[in-house]
């Protein structure tokens, strides 16, 4: 197959060591210097360093050519840059083309999952009917406990491909499917893309924990609570509560609470050691999601009426001033009542 990549970020990269084989693999970004330093090293130095891109391997600055002829476009920009770079594809993007997205997160402006800002962008008036037939363009995402570093070194791992179209469901499972890669179908699209969001903000949770050294059993606390906030909000949305507690779920989320190298969890760590919002965001490279799509998960909650303390503490750590020790201490002393996970 043709297949475009859009970002060239770690998982632009791993999504390319994947394909590589046995298919025509481009990969676009905005800065020619960084995609120059990538084709001449045939590797990612900045964001995935080690894994060797093979030769075949397209790197290009130029949308048209990246898109030319595309079979499949792989959407691997960050979540709050995904409008302005689809805006600009729009006039390049073959209708009809599936789209699989590997972002995660919430646009904060609209509150809006990755694959509808993707059929948004591709709506626009300004750029014509996206398909010559008014038929909606099939979209996908690919979503898991999916550390970058791990994937580019073949570790075994799991991943779910969910879409509303089953054919493309399965048609991804073929694809990213290896020895040591397994991919799971899911139909359910909502929830998979919301708990690849929100399980950012329970991240940031969890870093603070570390931050603060607050222990395992706290850690473990977060996550099971965690989970079922994101699961009562799923459910008011829409979503089937069997994928919350699947790999696009609990797997990703464990993955993202626990991994020291995740950038969710890693900022909430600072912030728990006293650290200010905008010095720990500015050392860290690349988009931490989880930041944004607080805001945005905040306004869902209370557009579907759904109680989610969690988020409600980060939101007001991050963007209220709360330090995070009250943060915790507002969480251990609310009214006492029996437990519930939906």
């Amino acid at each position: 197959m043709k297949i475009a990549i859009i970002g060239n970020g770690a998982m632009a990269t791993v999504c390319a060591l994947i394909l590589a084989p046995g298919n025509q693999v481009r990969i676009w970004g905005r800065d020619p210097r960084v995609l120059g330093e990538m084709a001449r090293a045939r590797e990612n130095l900045r964001y995935l360093p080690g894994p060797r891109l093979p030769e075949g391997v397209l790197i290009t600055s130029d949308l048209r050519e990246a898109l030319e002829r595309s079979e499949l476009i792989i959407n691997a920009i960050p979540t709050q840059h995904i409008r302005s770079v689809w805006g600009q594809m729009a006039p390049h993007t073959p209708g009809g083309v599936p789209v699989a997205s590997v972002s995660k997160g919430i646009e904060q402006e609209t509150i809006l999952r990755p694959t509808q800002i993707i059929a948004e962008a591709l709506q626009d008036p300004a750029h014509g009917p996206d398909h010559p037939d008014g038929a909606p363009r099939r979209m996908a995402t690919l979503s898991g406990p999916t550390v970058a570093e791990e994937l580019g070194r073949c570790l075994p791992a799991t991943l779910c491909a969910a879409s509303e179209d089953l054919e493309l469901a399965e048609m991804l499972q073929k694809l990213f499917s290896t020895h040591w890669l397994r991919v799971y179908t899911n139909t359910d699209l909502l929830g998979v893309e919301l708990a690849g969001a929100t399980k950012n903000v329970i991240a940031l949770a969890a870093g603070i924990l570390d931050g603060l050294k607050a222990g395992i059993n706290a850690k473990s606390a977060l996550l099971a609570r965690g989970l079922a906030e994101i699961s009562r909000l799923g459910l008011a949305m829409g979503a089937r509560q069997e994928t919350f507690f699947g790999i696009a779920g609990v797997g990703d989320l464990a993955t993202t609470c626990f991994s020291p190298s995740g950038r969710n969890r890693s900022c909430g760590e600072q912030l728990g050691k006293g650290r200010k919002l905008a010095e720990v965001l500015a050392e860290i490279p690349g988009v931490v999601e989880g930041v944004p799509t607080t805001r945005g998960v905040v306004t869902l909650a209370e557009r579907y009426r759904v109680e989610m303390p969690i988020t409600t503490a980060i939101h007001r750590v991050l963007f209220e001033g709360l330090d995070p020790i009250d943060g915790i201490s507002s969480l251990m002393t609310r009214d006492l009542k029996a437990e519930r996970v939906n």
